[in-house]
């Protein structure tokens, strides 16, 4: 059986589609999940890791307004970041990452709070989760959220 990642790479080289990346909570994570997958140079044009509200706002085009009144962890930021760094980069695709890994709270949310977006041409998508367990145990989960929310969006278009 295939893993998410697997899928997601599968999926983007038949299409000869490519996919960008923004990253806040997993900081790095869900690239370096992404490049284990041989081949995946073709298709994955490069990440940000836009940990600070307004590299979230410089580098990706996260509404400033949307920043100071929702906080940097909020469904349409995840949103916005994924559209902002498939346009970034250039890509058909983008997967985005934002939430509080914890361990206490963060930005008025609690530790566990997590928004993955995907995006694709004429679609996008936000999942909410409210995860549990160690700081390492969220990223990892959101990292695994992430690629499958991707892979679904990915499913779709077929």
């Amino acid at each position: 059986m295939r893993t998410a990642v697997d899928r997601v790479v599968a999926a983007l080289l038949t299409r000869r589609a490519s996919l960008a990346v923004a990253e806040s909570l997993t900081g790095g994570q869900l690239s370096a999940t992404l490049v284990t997958v041989p081949g995946v140079s073709a298709v994955l044009r490069g990440a940000v890791v836009a940990y600070a509200t307004d590299v979230k706002a410089d580098l990706l085009g996260v509404d400033r307004n949307l920043l100071a009144v929702g906080g940097p962890v909020h469904p349409d930021v995840a949103r916005q970041m994924a559209r902002g760094a498939a346009r970034r980069l250039g890509a058909d695709h983008a997967v985005a990452t934002t939430g509080v890994a914890g361990p206490g709270a963060a930005a008025g949310r609690p530790a566990g709070t997590v928004f993955v977006a995907a995006c694709g041409p004429g679609t996008d998508r936000v999942r909410g989760l409210r995860l549990s367990g160690t700081r390492a145990g969220v990223r990892d989960a959101a990292t695994a959220a992430a690629l499958a929310l991707l892979a679904g969006v990915l499913d779709d278009e077929r």
